[in-house]
């Protein structure tokens, strides 16, 4: 996750949850008709946000709604840190030239519903994907220069990938699609709120059983799943918005995983059968200025309240301390290897914050923030960005909101918001990161039009010497952080705690988004 191009990842939310009992032990399970887990052939992981009931592949984007999709579709291939893992394929080569790519596909897949996988399903989710109408999260790392890829049924079973040009990252940017099949979705003009996506069909370890808004998505075990049917029968997501009930469900057994803060670890582990796992999912925290607001138009005032924010005191407010969250300059994780910190890094300075303003000839200044209400981190990463402000003559109003609401209000243009807080986790390279900063992509969210940065990552996705695409990232990030609308605050890790007594989290993998690569692979002992 990793994982391209993805989302942005405002953590989803929503409202109500209800009970589910005694989901812990290693008895044989049975699931009733609410959704309710009784015993542990099924796994329950309590979820802050909903993710809905019109996930699909081509525009879903938010961490839940995708780990719904990780469970009931299946990519080509993943490409992550350790490299690349085969689903529906079976490879992946390129050719001399290195402009095709060449998919064998995998001969013993079936959509849950019997029909055959083949090529046509392939070209058929890229192609939906390539059409800007729809506004696919993938759509602009298949763009280069405004040529899209090529996409060619060669037999049933072989899709050639061809690229206007040579692209040093084209084997990530063809990754982690997932396809959807040709025979349900073909004639479709409207992905987002398709009467589809509520009953779907896939190739992945799991169907979906069951949806109740606001409070589960229940799924059973795909017995013809291409890489052996799952060892457990059952998955519920269950909608928990309160942390507190949340950690509570977890103590008691009622769910078998959960993310949960650093601060909350002493007292979930304290005499649980718990296990926690830590992983780094490159994710960046970040505020973002809406370029549209007429009160932010002079670059004194941005500059001023990025001065204003103190990195140390939002870090220890979100996560406890540095050993869970690191201090972000870049929209590059810092372990990417394109990263610099020759930028401008806006260290916390509160005079010359003022001295900013004063020059602006700006006071009394009062700016609206926007950030997903129910998330611990964003509600304690508002609250010192209040005061950090305050301390400097500005005033914030939090204007803390349902996640879809939010999500919203970043994309439209005309927002009456000043600014927001978010995080994304994108891929490995850099090039899969140019949604959130391109002039014309809806990820934008301070929609701030750069013609030299667009120039830049349209350079950077073509060119092949690294020395020269280093260098071409380091203007990219020099140019962003210059621009003072985007703020990078802290890169955190995630911590999932789980039951002692589930096994297979090495093989089913932890990774960025989905939090499992494959989750056919659990089992209790």
């Amino acid at each position: 996750m990793t994982f391209k191009k993805l989302s942005m990842l405002v953590t989803a939310l929503t409202t109500a949850a209800f009970l589910l009992v005694g989901c812990g032990s290693g008895a044989k399970s049975t699931t009733n008709a609410s959704g309710t887990a009784t015993k542990s052939d099924t796994f329950v992981y309590g979820i802050d946000g909903d993710p809905g009931n019109s996930v699909n592949v081509i525009t879903t984007s938010d961490r839940y709604g995708l780990m719904e999709i990780k469970a009931l579709y299946s990519p080509l291939y993943m490409y992550n840190v350790d490299g690349i893992n085969y689903f529906l394929a079976e490879s992946m080569t390129q050719s001399a030239d290195k402009l095709t790519y060449t998919a064998k596909l995998r001969k013993d897949v079936k959509w849950s519903d019997g029909v055959k996988f083949t090529a046509d399903d392939v070209v058929f989710t890229y192609n939906e994907m390539l059409k800007e109408k729809n506004a696919g999260w993938a759509y602009s790392q298949l763009v280069f220069n405004g040529k899209p890829v090529k996409i060619t049924k060669v037999d049933d079973y072989t899709v050639d990938f061809t690229l206007p040009e040579v692209s040093a990252p084209g084997m990530e940017l063809l990754a982690n699609i997932f396809i959807m099949p040709k025979h349900i979705y073909e004639g479709e003009t409207n992905f987002e709120n398709s009467t589809k996506n509520a009953k779907p069909v896939g190739t992945g370890p799991y169907k979906l059983e069951e949806y109740k808004a606001g409070q589960y998505v229940k799924m059973v075990r795909n017995d013809d799943y291409f890489l052996g049917k799952a060892k457990i029968q059952n998955v519920i997501f269950r909608v928990i918005p309160d942390a507190n009930t949340a950690k509570l469900s977890l103590q008691k057994g009622e769910i078998n995983a959960l993310s949960v803060q650093s601060r909350d670890l002493d007292s979930l582990l304290k005499g649980n059968n718990l296990t926690p796992y830590k992983y780094d999912e490159g994710r960046i925290a970040y505020t973002v200025l809406n370029s549209n607001s007429p009160k932010l138009k002079d670059a004194s005032v941005r500059q001023a309240i990025f001065y204003a924010l103190n990195r140390t005191d939002l870090i220890n407010a979100a996560f406890g301390s540095e050993e869970y969250a690191k201090k972000a300059y870049s929209f590059l994780p810092n372990e990417n290897k394109f990263h610099t910190d020759n930028v401008e890094k806006y260290e916390f300075d509160q005079a010359k914050a003022k001295e900013l303003l004063a020059k602006a000839g700006v006071s009394g200044l009062k700016l609206k923030l926007g950030y997903p209400g129910s998330n611990v981190p964003y509600q304690k990463e508002a609250a010192i960005i209040q005061q950090n402000l305050k301390a400097v003559g500005i005033d914030v109003e939090l204007a803390a909101g349902e996640d879809a609401a939010i999500s919203k209000q970043m994309k439209d243009k005309n927002s009456n918001y000043d600014m927001f807080l978010g995080g994304y986790i994108m891929g490995i390279d850099p090039d899969t990161f140019n949604s959130l900063f391109l002039s014309d992509s809806q990820w934008n969210y301070s929609h701030f039009a750069d013609k030299q940065i667009d120039d830049l990552f349209n350079a950077g996705r073509v060119e092949t010497d690294e020395a020269k695409r280093k260098d071409i990232y380091n203007q990219v990030q020099q140019k962003l952080q210059a621009n003072a609308y985007f703020f990078p605050i802290l890169e955190n890790k995630r911590i999932v705690v789980m039951s002692s007594n589930l096994q297979g989290v090495d093989d089913a993998k932890l990774v960025p988004v989905y939090t499992f690569e494959d989750m056919s692979k659990l089992y209790y002992k």
